[in-house]
C-alpha cells in the first residue's frame, strides 16, 4: 500500500513536471467538442476521462510490454512511438476534416455500440498520447520500467505502474476540462467552435511533428526542474528504495541487496561503497576507439564517473553539460566519464537514435548501450540521471542521484584526482549555472476547488461557479494566498471578474502561475521593485511571476484583468 501511495505521488509529480510540457496543447485542444456536438459539462467531462483513460492505458501497456511485443513481432524498437506520431497526426487531419474524424472515431465506438461522439474521440487520442508520453523518471518509474524491460511482471508490478499511470493524468485532466470549458462557457467561441477546432487541429499535426524531431527538448531544458526537490522527498527515501528493491527483487523472492543499495546519496564527503561493478550485457559501445568495450579493471588508475541516462530524459538534459564540462576539463588529468545509456521507453533502445541524440547533445565520451539493463541492475539503480563517482583503484567513493550538487561533486572529483595523482595541479573549476533548485519552498498550491492542494486562506466560502466578492484577510497565513474583488471558482481554476486581487505569501526562489484566457497581470512582488505586467493570452500555461538571485521569504499582490484564469501556484 505503501508503494501505491507513492507511486500515486510520483505520478502527480511528474504530471506538472517540465517534462510534460509538449503533451499540454495536444491535451487543450483535445478538450473541445466534435462540430455538432452538444457542449454540455457532462460531454466535457466524458470526452476528458476517455482522453486520461486512454492515455493510462496505452502508457501503461507500452511501459510494461511494449518492448516485448516489439521484439516478439521483430519490430524496431521505436515503432510504437512512430504509431503515436502518425496518430496524433491522423486525429489532427481529422478535426480539420469532419468526415476523416468520424471515420477514425468509428471502430471505437462500436465497441460501445452507438454512434462515433467526442468521448470516443478522446480516447483515440489519449491512446496515442500514451506512446509518446516521456515524463519525468524517478526511482517508481525507473523501478516499473525495468520490470518491463526484464519481464518480470506481476500483479504488483501492474498495480503501481496504474497508480504511477494514474496520478501523472490528473494534471492533464484539468487542462483537457479547461479546453471543453472554454468552448462551454465563452460564447463568442461557443459560436466558432467549428473553426475553432480547426485551429486544433493544426495544432495537433505541428506538436505531432514537434514530438517526432525532439523540438521540443530546448523548451523542457530551459524551464527548471522545479519538482526535483518534491521528487526526492517523497520517492527519494532510504525506506522507499528498499521497498523499489523488494519489488524488483520479486522474482525468485530474493530482493537486491547489494553494498551500493545502502550507499549514501549525495553524502557531504567521500565514502566508500565497494568495487565498482564491471559493466555488463552491454549491447553497443559508442565513442570508443573502434567502438571497443571498455572495462572496470582496464580503467583502473583512472578516476571514472558512471553516469546513467537516457535521451529523451529531460532531467539527464539538464544534468548533461556539467557532465560535458567535467570531461572536457579533467579528462586530461586522468577522469573518465562512461554514459551508460540505459533506456527508459522503447524507443531508446533504438542504438541509431541513441548515436544520433548524443551527438546532438554533445556528449563525447564513451557511451555503453545498457538495453538490456545490465549495467543498471549490477549498480542496484533507480534513478536517470545518476552518478557513481569511483576512485584509481576502482571502489564506489560518491553517488549522487537526481539534478542537483554539481559543486560538491565536481569538489570530490578534484580530490579523487589529487589522490591519484599526488601534487597534481588542477585548472580552475567549471562554471556551468546549476537551474536546480535546492531551498524549500512553498507548496504547490491549486486555485480550483476541486483539487486538494489548494491553499487558500479567506473567510468567504467561494461559491461553486458562481461569482462571489472576497475580501483580503488582515493577516494572511505563511504560504497561503487570498482573493479580493470578484472571482468566479471553478473545478480546476477561478476566473477574474472585477477588481480582482490575488494575495500570497511564498517561500521561493522563483513562483510561477499556470494561467489562461486573455488579459493582463500587474506583479507587485513587495520587495521594493516596480511592479511588472505579464501579457496572458492563449491556451493555460505557466507564466514566471517573480525571480530572484536567492530564495526569499515575502508576500506578493497580483492585479487581475477580467477573463484572466488562475490555474496552478508552483514554486521553485
Amino acid at each position: 500500500m505503501t508503494l501505491i501511495v507513492v507511486a500515486l505521488a510520483a505520478g502527480l509529480i511528474a504530471g506538472i513536471s517540465p517534462c510534460i510540457l509538449p503533451v499540454l496543447p495536444i491535451v487543450f485542444v483535445a478538450g473541445v467538442a466534435a462540430p455538432g456536438a452538444e457542449e454540455t459539462p457532462k460531454g466535457s467531462w466524458r470526452r476528458s476521462v476517455a482522453i486520461v483513460l486512454g492515455l493510462v492505458l496505452s502508457f501503461s501497456l507500452l511501459v510494461l510490454v511494449g518492448s516485448e511485443i516489439l521484439s516478439g513481432l521483430d519490430l524496431p524498437q521505436n515503432t510504437l512511438m512512430w504509431i503515436g506520431v502518425g496518430l496524433l497526426g491522423l486525429v489532427g487531419i481529422g478535426f480539420v476534416i469532419p468526415v476523416i474524424g468520424e471515420w477514425l472515431e468509428r471502430p471505437f465506438a462500436r465497441l460501445v455500440g452507438r454512434q462515433p461522439s467526442s468521448s470516443s474521440g478522446g480516447f483515440v487520442i489519449g491512446l496515442a498520447l500514451g506512446l509518446v508520453f516521456v515524463p519525468c523518471a524517478g526511482p517508481v518509474l525507473a523501478a516499473i520500467t525495468v520490470l518491463g524491460a526484464t519481464r518480470d511482471i506481476h500483479f504488483e508490478t501492474v498495480v503501481v505502474t496504474l497508480a504511477f499511470a494514474v496520478g501523472a493524468v490528473v494534471p492533464l485532466l484539468f487542462i483537457a476540462l479547461a479546453g471543453g470549458g472554454l468552448v462551454r462557457r465563452v460564447q463568442a467561441v461557443r459560436q466558432r467552435a467549428p473553426l475553432y477546432r480547426q485551429i486544433g487541429g493544426v495544432v495537433l499535426l505541428l506538436m505531432a511533428i514537434g514530438i517526432a524531431t525532439n523540438s521540443f527538448d530546448f523548451l523542457q531544458r530551459d524551464v527548471p526542474g522545479y519538482t526535483s526537490v518534491l521528487q526526492k522527498k517523497i520517492e527519494g527515501s532510504t525506506s522507499i528504495r528498499k521497498q523499489l528493491n523488494t519489488l524488483k527483487g520479486h522474482q525468485g523472492s530474493k530482493a537486491v541487496s547489494g553494498s551500493l543499495v545502502s550507499c549514501p546519496s549525495s553524502s557531504p564527503g567521500l565514502v566508500s561503497c565497494g568495487l565498482a561493478p564491471n559493466f555488463t550485457d552491454v549491447t553497443t559501445w559508442l565513442n570508443t576507439s573502434q567502438d571497443k568495450a571498455l572495462t572496470m579493471k582496464g580503467l583502473r588508475g583512472k578516476v571514472v564517473i558512471v553516469d546513467f541516462w537516457t535521451y529523451s530524459c529531460i532531467n539527464c538534459q539538464r544534468s548533461l553539460p556539467h557532465v560535458e564540462a567535467w570531461y572536457k576539463r579533467y579528462a586530461p588529468y586522468g577522469l573518465e566519464i562512461v554514459g551508460v545509456h540505459t533506456p527508459e521507453f522503447a524507443f531508446e533502445h533504438v542504438v541509431s537514435n541513441v548515436k544520433a541524440q548524443a551527438q546532438a547533445l554533445g556528449v563525447k565520451y564513451p557511451i555503453a548501450v545498457d538495453n538490456d539493463y545490465g549495467t543498471w541492475n549490477a549498480y542496484d539503480n533507480e534513478y536517470w540521471p545518476a552518478e557513481y563517482l569511483i576512485d584509481a583503484q576502482g571502489v564506489v567513493r560518491h553517488v549522487d542521484f537526481g539534478e542537483g550538487n554539481y559543486a560538491l561533486t565536481e569538489s570530490l572529483i578534484r580530490k579523487l584526482l589529487v589522490a591519484a595523482h599526488p601534487g597534481l595541479k588542477l585548472p580552475p573549476p567549471t562554471s556551468v549555472a546549476n537551474r536546480t533548485p535546492f531551498e524549500e519552498t512553498s507548496p504547490e498550491s491549486y486555485i480550483g476547488y476541486k483539487y486538494g492542494l489548494t491553499y487558500m486562506d479567506s473567510d468567504v466560502e467561494p461559491a461553486k461557479n458562481v461569482a462571489t466578492e472576497f475580501h483580503f484577510p488582515t493577516h494572511l497565513s505563511s504560504t497561503t494566498w487570498a482573493f479580493s474583488g470578484e472571482w468566479n471558482e471553478h473545478a480546476e481554476e477561478a476566473t477574474s471578474i472585477k477588481d480582482s486581487k490575488l494575495e500570497i505569501n511564498y517561500v521561493a526562489q522563483d513562483v510561477y502561475l499556470v494561467m489562461g484566457g486573455t488579459g493582463t497581470v500587474s506583479v507587485s512582488a513587495g520587495n521594493g521593485t516596480a511592479p511588472t505586467t505579464v501579457h496572458v493570452r492563449g491556451v493555460p500555461r505557466l507564466y514566471t511571476l517573480f525571480h530572484a538571485k536567492s530564495s526569499s521569504t515575502g508576500t506578493m499582490v497580483l492585479t487581475f484583468t477580467p477573463g484572466v484564469q488562475a490555474f496552478d501556484f508552483t514554486f521553485g
